[in-house]
């Protein structure tokens, strides 16, 4: 596996500069933003001009936030400024933040999804020569004049990268994209016997060429006190990703598919520590690791993810996730 640093969801990008400085001072092979208080393309062009080796990942932007034209021309100019070391992560986000917060259309992600991604690809092909006609359900692009064309990349185009935890979502990142980001609220089983499964028949049984990505959660602490706050942050973590309806699948599995629905109630009363009280350390278990992280790591998810992060929701010495990355 490849070991990535995941910066802070919540990081300003000055605070993405740094930390992409950093991570690839520390010796990581590659490094990862998100999207939630600000936006991430600004913040992975900033980490592109002050860094020379790292591979650059959004993880995620929102796709249905924007058009395949606005995302197209922002990755473009990623892999250039990073000369060539840009992956591009999209996620779907869900349906009333798409609607409610970004004001934008919501119907049939996975087909919106599939044809966002087709989309972009046959505009990087317009930039290489061929005529623009894309005309599909949800988008249409069709015109492309030379003052608007920036050519072909000289880096090639930046690899694709799409989140996925339902079938369907997982069906259209084998058959459209290079790569998959594994969320967070994820098992080894469910990797393994729901996931890889579906990707392998999507892509004809072939997954060489093909890679999953996977931000894994884990406790870890100086001591054991900091070591229980990180346990409680955890658990809350868990608590809110498992009380949306799109990943009740990855508890059900479980059995805790009960747990989902009443987490889901709660969380339509912000009621967040009651919430949290109700993650036992079975769940916490099962879908975060501890002890020892790093052979915890490697025993779970070896030879199933090409390249992992840690997923630290709380204040942590950098050391620490330092000494998992050497141990891994």
């Amino acid at each position: 596996m490849l070991v990535d640093f995941a910066a802070d969801v919540a990081a300003t990008p000055i605070s993405v500069e740094a930390a992409a400085v950093a991570a690839e001072k520390d010796g990581y092979d590659g490094f990862g933003a998100a999207e939630t208080k600000h936006d991430v393309f600004p913040s992975l062009a900033l980490a592109a001009r002050a860094t020379s080796r790292i591979t650059l990942q959004s993880a995620i932007a929102v796709a249905f936030a924007r058009n395949p034209m606005s995302v197209a021309v922002l990755a473009n100019d990623l892999q250039l400024i990073s000369e060539g070391r840009f992956q591009l992560g999209l996620g779907s986000q869900v349906q009333p933040h798409i609607e409610r917060r970004f004001a934008m259309p919501w119907s049939r992600p996975a087909a919106r999804m599939e044809e966002f991604i087709r989309a972009i690809r046959a505009i990087e092909k317009a930039w290489g020569g061929e005529r623009l006609a894309f005309r599909g359900e949800f988008y249409r692009h069709t015109l492309m004049t030379d003052f608007f064309n920036p050519g072909p990349n000289p880096y090639g185009n930046p690899p694709i990268l799409l989140a996925a935890v339902g079938e369907h979502m997982t069906r259209t990142a084998g058959r459209v994209a290079d790569g998959l980001l594994v969320h967070p609220l994820t098992s080894a089983a469910y990797l393994s016997e729901r996931t890889r499964p579906v990707l392998r028949e999507a892509r004809g049984g072939n997954l060489d060429d093909f890679t999953v990505c996977l931000s894994a959660m884990v406790v870890l602490g100086a001591d054991e006190a900091a070591r229980s706050r990180a346990e409680q942050a955890v658990k809350g973590q868990i608590a809110f990703y498992a009380s949306t309806p799109s990943y009740r699948a990855v508890l059900e599995m479980h059995g805790w598919g009960s747990l989902a629905d009443e987490l889901n109630a709660l969380s339509r009363r912000q009621a967040w520590t009651e919430m949290t009280a109700l993650i036992s350390d079975e769940v916490l278990d099962t879908f975060a690791v501890t002890g020892d992280v790093a052979a915890g790591l490697r025993s779970r998810f070896g030879g199933l993810v090409d390249r992992i992060s840690l997923y630290t929701p709380y204040e942590i010495d950098p050391a620490l996730i330092a000494q998992v990355r050497q141990r891994l």
